[in-house]
């Protein structure tokens, strides 16, 4: 009786390392530029759209950061 196994490569070392990095540093980036989007779309509310939301202009870099880097 034969047997055929067929595995595909396992990718070990540096190269796992250097792509898991890599994905990282791609989502890193990604929350970076939505906080960056977060901040510039607030900023460009009014005094009295900011009170709607129960913000205030000293709070926007603080919620944007919470919306981005705390989202669960």
């Amino acid at each position: 009786m034969a047997f055929i196994s067929a595995n595909a490569p396992a990718h070990h070392g540096i190269v796992a390392r250097i792509a898991a990095y890599a994905a990282e540093q791609r989502t890193a980036f990604s929350k970076w530029m939505m906080y960056r989007r977060t901040v510039r779309e607030l900023s460009q509310l009014s005094a009295h759209e900011l009170d709607d939301l129960g913000l205030n202009r000293g709070s926007i870099h603080a919620t944007a950061y919470d919306v981005v880097y705390n989202a669960k």
